[in-house]
């Protein structure tokens, strides 16, 4: 498994405290910045997340920015990004399961790192389940179009 990680100026502690437990795991990760807590703009990060994941250089991302909203808005923005700002384990799974995420956000103010770590591990030990999910994120491409 692959996974490019980036988060804005907010995102910045957490971000560095998850690659640490992402390569414990031996989970290949590719980073795409910020690299310090100077301001910096959320959307960028995104984009570059997003690009690995439609060039087929990752298989998820994680985004992390002081809410999340900014980082969901934003990547939803991309054609084949489905990104779910998840705070509670149960959540990253169902974004998986029934929504084929792609991309899990995360609230860098707003939740601590170990509840952080417990969603991001439901999030990547989750499957996407297909059957009737699959109608549904079918329909969700054609808003691509």
């Amino acid at each position: 498994m692959r996974l490019a990680i980036g988060s804005d100026h907010a995102g910045f502690e957490l971000k560095e405290s998850l690659k640490k437990h992402i390569i414990s795991k031996k989970i290949d990760l590719i980073d795409v910045g910020t690299n310090s807590s100077e301001s910096v703009d959320y959307p960028d990060f995104a984009i570059e997340v997003g690009k690995l994941i439609n060039e087929n250089k990752v298989d998820f991302g994680i985004l992390i920015c002081g809410t999340g909203i900014g980082m969901s808005i934003a990547a939803n923005k991309i054609k084949g990004i489905r990104a779910a700002l998840c705070l509670m384990p149960e959540m990253a799974g169902l974004a998986r399961k029934h929504n084929n995420a792609n991309v899990l956000v995360l609230p860098g103010r707003l939740i601590g790192f170990e509840l952080a770590t417990w969603i991001l591990d439901a999030f990547l030990n989750s499957t996407f389940e297909g059957g009737r999910h699959e109608r549904r994120v079918n329909k969700i491409k054609t808003l691509e179009e």
